[in-house]
C-alpha cells in the first residue's frame, strides 16, 4: 500500500514547507546529484555549504511506519534534526512530538500544532520549563526519580507522567541511554507509592533501549518489564496504566522490519489482555538520517607524495559532530564542478588516499582518513548521504564557523 493521494499535497502546505520552493526529482537515482549540481553552480560565488532535504524520503518513511508498526503512534524526537520543514511535513502526516526542552515545545507549537500531541519526554526538567509546559497545556511527561515528582507536584500537579524505567538491555546501541535514565527494578514500586502519596495521575511506563539499536531482541525485555510495572501499579492500588511508551531506536535499515516484528511479538505476548492500551514511540533518526545530504566546498588542499589531504568548510565542531557523539560512519562522493565539468562525479578516475579535515585550527576537527578519492582542487565539493540524524542538531559557531547558518534545500523525490 503506497502513501494517500493527497499526502504529497499535505506535505507541500504543510507549516515549515508551506512557501518554499520544493524542487520535484524523478526516480532517476542521478537527479539529485543533478540537482545538488545545478545548486552548486546557481551559487558559485558562496560556495557555503548546504543541506538538500528530500521531503519524498520522509513521506515514503512515515508509509513505512505505519505499515509495519499500525498500532504505534510516533511522536518525532526533535531533539534529532529539529529542522522545521521537515517538522511541519511529520506533523502533517500525523506524527506527534518527543520534546525535551522549553525550545523544542515552542518549535512544535510554533507550527500551528496542538499541545496534546506532545510528550515531554526528558526524566530531568528545569523547573522554569515545567511551568512552561503547564502554562502551554503540555500534560504528559515522563519522570524516574523521587526529586522530579516533587517538581511536578510543586509546577505541573495535574500532568499525567509516564515512569521511565531502565531497559534489562541496550540492543548494542550506539548510544546508550540507561546509564543516565531509567528507574532500576527495585525504584519502581517506592516511586509508584510516591508518585500515589503526592496525588499525581501516574498513566504508563516509559523506556528507551538507545539510540540506533542493533539488536532488535531488547525489545522483548524491556516491553516485558513494563507489563511488570503496570502489574505493580494495579497491585498498589493506582488507576489502570494505559500507556506504553517503547521509545526510539529505530533506523530505517532494513533491520527496522526485524525490530518491528519484535516490538509487535513482545507486544502480544505481554499486553494482548491489557484494555484501552495507547502504544507510542519516540523515532527521530528513522525519519530524519537518510532524508538530508550535505555538501562541502573544498577550501583547502595539500599533496604530500600520494597522500591528498583537503579542507572542507563544515567538520566536526558542525554537522560531522556526529562522529563524536553519535559514533557515526559516514560517507562522501566527489563532485567535481570547478575542475572537472565534464565528468563531475569523476568515474573511471585514479583515486588517491585521503584525508578529509574541517575548517577549524583543532586537530581533532579531521572528517574522514584513509578515503580513497579522485584528484580534486580548490572550489570543489564533497557530498555527504544520510546525514540528517544529530548532525547540524547539535554543532557549534566553534571557531567562527555557525552550523545554524547552513541553508537548506528543498526537494521532492517520488520514493513509493
Amino acid at each position: 500500500m503506497g502513501s494517500c493521494p493527497n499526502s504529497f499535497e499535505l506535505v507541500f502546505d504543510a507549516p515549515g514547507v508551506r512557501g518554499r520552493r520544493v524542487t520535484a526529482l524523478t526516480k532517476d537515482g542521478s537527479s539529485l546529484t543533478e540537482f545538488m549540481q545545478s545548486t552548486i553552480f546557481n551559487r558559485q560565488e558562496l560556495k557555503e555549504p548546504f543541506y538538500v532535504l528530500d521531503l519524498g524520503v520522509v513521506l515514503s518513511l512515515y508509509d513505512k511506519w505505519t505499515q509495519s508498526l499500525p498500532m504505534v503512534k510516533p511522536f518525532y524526537a526533535v531533539k534529532c534534526n529539529p529542522e522545521p520543514a521537515l517538522l511541519g511535513a511529520l506533523a502533517s502526516l500525523g506524527s506527534n512530538f518527543d520534546c525535551a526542552s522549553r525550545a523544542e515545545i515552542e518549535a512544535v507549537l510554533s507550527l500551528g500544532v496542538s499541545p496534546d500531541r506532545i510528550v515531554y519526554a526528558n526524566p530531568c526538567k528545569a523547573e522554569s520549563h515545567i511551568k512552561y509546559a503547564a502554562s502551554v497545556g503540555v500534560n504528559l511527561t515522563t519522570f524516574d526519580s523521587r526529586e522530579e515528582l516533587d517538581k511536578i507536584r510543586n509546577w505541573h500537579p495535574k500532568c499525567d507522567l509516564l515512569l521511565r524505567i531502565k531497559p534489562p538491555d541496550d540492543g548494542g546501541a550506539r548510544c546508550p541511554l540507561g546509564p543516565k535514565y531509567g528507574a532500576l527494578t527495585e525504584e519502581i514500586t517506592p516511586l509508584l507509592q510516591a508518585a500515589q502519596a503526592a496525588q499525581l495521575n501516574v498513566t504508563g511506563v516509559s523506556f528507551h533501549i538507545g539510540s540506533g539499536a542493533t539488536n532488535s531482541r531488547a525489545y522483548h525485555g524491556a516491553i516485558s518489564a513494563a507489563k511488570t510495572v503496570f502489574d505493580t501499579a494495579a497491585e498498589l492500588g493506582l488507576p489502570q496504566l494505559h500507556i506504553l511508551n517503547i521509545g526510539g531506536g529505530f533506523t530505517a535499515d532494513p533491520k527496522f522490519e526485524e525490530a518491528a516484528s519484535a516490538v509487535k511479538a513482545a507486544i502480544q505476548t505481554h499486553f494482548s489482555n491489557e484494555p484501552g492500551l495507547t502504544i507510542i514511540s519516540e523515532p527521530g533518526r528513522f525519519f530524519a538520517e537518510s532524508a538530508f545530504t550535505l555538501a562541502t566546498n573544498i577550501i583547502g588542499k595539500r599533496v604530500r607524495g600520494d597522500l591528498r589531504e583537503y579542507w572542507i568548510n563544515d567538520g566536526v565542531y558542525g554537522s560531522m559532530n556526529c562522529i563524536l557523539y553519535d559514533h557515526a560512519t559516514i560517507t562522501c562522493m566527489p563532485l567535481a564542478c570547478t575542475s572537472n565539468r565534464a565528468n563531475s562525479m569523476c568515474k573511471g578516475l585514479r583515486t588517491h588516499n585521503s584525508t578529509v579535515f574541517g575548517p577549524t585550527c583543532d586537530a581533532l576537527d579531521t572528517v574522514l582518513t584513509g578515503q580513497h578519492l579522485p584528484e580534486l582542487q580548490l572550489s570543489d565539493w564533497l557530498v555527504f548521504p544520510n546525514m540528517g540524524a544529530y548532525t547540524a542538531a547539535a554543532g557549534s559557531s566553534f571557531n567562527g564557523f555557525n552550523t545554524a547558518a547552513i541553508l537548506y534545500h528543498l526537494v521532492y523525490s517520488n520514493s513509493n
